[in-house]
Parts: structure tokens; sequence; C-alpha cells
């Protein structure tokens, strides 16, 4: 049964992280995808996922060179096992340097706002999955669980099966765990 959030935010992260877990444990998912650009929401998982792959901002994405997650919590996380993505945004790119010079849509744009519909988190969720497979950080073809949240923290998580960014309309949500039910449209 799926849990609603009063609120997006991070005060859901642990209860979203814990939700995350039962559910893997029941359905016997193998691996968990979680957004995290500090690290902070990555401890709730740590030694409890079995794969557990976080997808980081890009770097430069609030300023320019800048990577927000520390060297030292990289290191942390990767000597415990976490496999690291810090990627492009799938929906975001080169169509979203295009769309702030000249203005208009983009697909990568149009997919994210139509997701958005669903919450912020559901939209993380899926984009960074897809990020994850085309990373080779997750196996193609099986039940995934991914964690993302509304700005900071974690408030959703589906089950799903990704696709491949040149196949995204192949990806399937199969549950949907926990999400927030109320939140700012951005």
């Amino acid at each position: 049964m799926t849990k609603y959030w009063p609120e997006a935010g991070s005060q859901n992260t642990q209860a979203t992280c814990e939700l995350a877990l039962q559910r893997a444990g029941q359905l016997g998912i193998q691996h968990i995808v979680l957004a995290s650009n500090t690290g902070d929401s990555a401890r709730f998982l740590l030694d409890k996922a079995a794969n557990l792959t976080v997808v980081t901002h890009h770097v430069g994405f609030r300023e320019p060179g800048d990577d927000e997650m520390p060297d030292q919590e990289r290191e942390h996380l990767s000597s415990r096992g976490v496999n690291l993505v810090t990627a492009t945004h799938l929906f975001g790119g080169v169509d979203r340097a295009v769309s702030n010079k000249f203005g208009g849509l983009y697909p990568g744009g149009i997919i994210a706002h139509t997701l958005r519909v669903f919450g912020q988190g559901t939209k993380v969720c899926i984009e960074i999955a897809t990020m994850a497979m085309d990373a080779g950080a997750i196996p193609w073809g099986e039940d995934i669980i991914s964690i993302g949240g509304t700005g900071r923290g974690a408030d959703t998580a589906l089950v799903l099966q990704p696709a491949h960014a040149k196949d995204i309309f192949a990806t399937q949500v199969r549950e949907i765990i926990c999400k927030p039910r109320n939140w700012e449209v951005r």
C-alpha cells in the first residue's frame, strides 16, 4: 500500500528509506538507486542496502566547477561499497542550455515537467534510475527501487524497471512506495 506524506521534504527521509528497504526485502529487489548530493540521505541506507547506487547532481549544477558532494564524503561512501554516479542530468543537458539561451521547449524539459505532475520526487526517481542504468551501475531488465525527493532529502520511493535513456519510454513504474500528497509546483 502506498504511503502518502502530508508534505514534501527532508523530514520524510528516514521513513522513506525504511519503507524502501522493507519493500525491497518483500520483493527480493537487490538494487537501490538514491539521489543524494551531499551524502546525507545516503547515510540512512549505508550497511542496509546490499547494492546501493547514489546519483548526485552533476558538477557545476549550482556553481561552475563546484561538486556539491565533498571529496571526503565521496571517499567514505566508495569505501563502504556505494556506487557513485555523477553525470549530466538526463532531462537537462545541452537541451537546457539551448532553452536557457534562446527560450522555447525541448523534449527532456517536457518529459520532466510532465513527470512533475506526480511530484518532483517522482521525476527524480525516474531520472536517476535512467542515469544509473546508462552508467552501468545497475543491471538491465531487473526491477529496482529508486528514491528521490523534493529539494533536499528523500520523500518519494518507486519500484521500477528502468530503461536506457535512448529507450526512456520503455521505463515501467511498477509501484509507488511513498510520495508526498502535497508539494509546491515548480
